[in-house]
């Protein structure tokens, strides 16, 4: 049976915890991984795990919860694993929780699962409390939020041509965003919803509701 919405949760960081809550309400998934530690967060946030998946050296399973065991030495981590299956059961739709923080290594590995080949038409994101990370390619995308949001458009896998954009208080038309300069980073929407358009490239969208907490 294929799920429209799955929801990861990986052993990082939550961000804030209680924003979480009524963003999976407003969810629904249909199917809920859990890879290896990251079991332990859904009590708290009131999801049900169907899937259990990693080498369980932070997590055993539950009566009633499908486990998937991998060894301790392989190519994947936990969080890829649960992405696959994810995949493999047809979700359209993929939320990664705890993806972010703890061991850094683990963090950028995390963060670049969104460009893994097999992600084709599905849309994944990653939510740390209320801010979400997601993968723009050509020709772009729209972002919703609120005037005062902040918005990064970080580039992946090298530069990024043709960047345009609608709906933020620092424009681009037609520039070009390349690795290592921040550029892109704070934007601020002047709307409800912001346009980006993209020729050639990656970007990683973060979107962050409210005032930047940190004015660097």
């Amino acid at each position: 049976m294929s799920a429209k919405t799955a929801v990861i949760l990986a052993n990082g960081e939550l961000g804030d915890f209680q924003s979480l809550s009524p963003r999976l309400a407003a969810a629904q998934p249909d199917l809920v991984i859990a890879a290896d530690g990251g079991a332990r967060y859904a009590p708290g946030l009131g999801l049900h795990l169907d899937v259990v998946i990693g080498d369980l050296d932070s997590a055993s399973g539950d009566p009633g919860v499908e486990v998937v065991r991998f060894p301790p030495d392989k190519d994947e981590t936990d969080l890829e694993l649960a992405l696959l299956h994810a995949l493999s059961r047809g979700a359209e739709r993929i939320v990664l929780l705890g993806a972010i923080g703890g061991r850094l290594d683990m963090t950028l590995a995390s963060t670049l699962l969104l460009l893994h080949p097999e992600i084709t038409h599905q849309q994944v994101a990653i939510w740390h409390g209320s801010e979400t990370a997601y993968v723009l390619r050509p020709p772009g995308g729209t972002i919703s939020g609120a005037p005062g949001d902040r918005v990064s458009l970080i580039p992946l896998a090298g530069e990024v041509s043709g960047v345009s954009t609608e709906g933020l208080q620092f424009r681009l038309r037609g520039g070009t965003l390349a690795p290592g300069p921040g550029r892109g980073i704070s934007n601020r929407m002047t709307a409800t919803s912001a346009e980006v358009r993209l020729e050639a490239g990656v970007l990683l969208m973060v979107h962050s509701p409210g005032p930047p907490k940190d004015p660097a």
